[in-house]
């Protein structure tokens, strides 16, 4: 305990009139305060009471300290409640970090819904696709695919990332639709050189992976260039499903091989371990998590609507 803490202590206990009743408020042992009064006693090099069974009455070195003590308590108390009262204001800032292909293809407009429902946070979006230190460089929260092995972090599931399978119906009206994986081998096929592996596409259905031979006149590390690329009618790509909810929803762009499932990965949303997260924190976080929740129940509801689920 340090001497703060002992003046605090010292202030209790004159206030509460007995060591029983302040040892109870300070939640210690009567023998564990009687120790912090005779330490902090002893660095004052001044007694501060007269103790007896019945009473505690005052020194003067005592009666000189007891108004400091009170004071200090209560400027701590003063801190504390506005600390408390900042953690609870909707206002101020949150530095968010997120993939690039996120902050292009949608938290555009997620992140303006938010700031008019909250017009008092100020978001502060990072679009990066290596790996921040929040801690070190002062961020609130991240979207990460994958677990941290960080332990100083905080790791919420967000999503399962799945990609689709997708093309424009002028693509498929020319080239036709492929019903097989196998059948995209005779395709164009817009391929995304982030994925070691990339000229070849894995698909899973009841239990049996096939594997099929890819190529295309276009291949790119960015998402972004590829959703251009097949709402431009160049080929097939394959595409987060948080990217083309819109498109397929509309018609620009048709689903294809529904019901094989192509790679899955979980994306978190992930913060500094502190405890009680700050409100302005704690509301970005809930609706993170709340319109991600309607975005898989969308897509559900799309695969339903279709006649089967990816």
């Amino acid at each position: 305990m340090s001497e703060l803490d002992d003046l605090a202590a010292f202030a209790v206990l004159m206030e509460a009139g007995s060591f029983t009743a302040a040892a109870e408020r300070l939640g210690c042992s009567k023998g564990q305060l009687s120790k912090r009064i005779r330490a902090l006693e002893l660095g004052l090099g001044a007694s501060l009471l007269h103790r007896t069974t019945r009473r505690l009455d005052l020194t003067p070195a005592g009666a000189a300290l007891l108004p400091e003590a009170q004071a200090l308590t209560a400027q701590a108390e003063r801190a504390r409640q506005t600390v408390l009262r900042l953690q609870d204001e909707l206002a101020g800032r949150v530095r968010l970090t997120v993939p690039i292909s996120f902050g292009e293809t949608f938290f555009d407009s997620l992140l303006l819904d938010f700031t008019r429902r909250y017009p008092r946070i100020r978001i502060e979006l990072d679009l990066f696709n290596g790996y921040r230190d929040l801690a070190a460089e002062g961020f609130d929260l991240a979207i990460r695919s994958g677990m941290d092995p960080d332990e100083r972090l905080v790791a919420r599931p967000l999503f399962s990332l799945e990609e689709i399978t997708c093309a424009s119906p002028r693509y498929l009206a020319s080239q036709g639709t492929p019903v097989h994986p196998a059948d995209l081998a005779a395709h164009q096929c817009l391929l995304n050189t982030h994925y070691s592996g990339f000229e070849e596409w894995l698909y899973h259905r009841q239990h049996r992976l096939e594997r099929v031979k890819v190529a295309g006149s276009l291949a790119s590390n960015h998402y972004s260039l590829l959703k251009k690329a097949a709402l431009s009618d160049v080929g097939i790509a394959r595409l987060p499903s948080y990217m083309v909810q819109d498109e397929l929803a509309d018609g620009r762009l048709v689903w294809l091989l529904r019901d094989y499932r192509t790679r899955q990965a979980p994306v978190f949303l992930v913060h500094p371990w502190q405890g009680g997260l700050p409100r302005r924190i704690q509301v970005l976080v809930d609706y993170l998590l709340a319109w991600f929740e309607r975005s898989r129940q969308r897509l559900d509801e799309m695969a339903d609507q279709a006649g089967g689920a990816p």
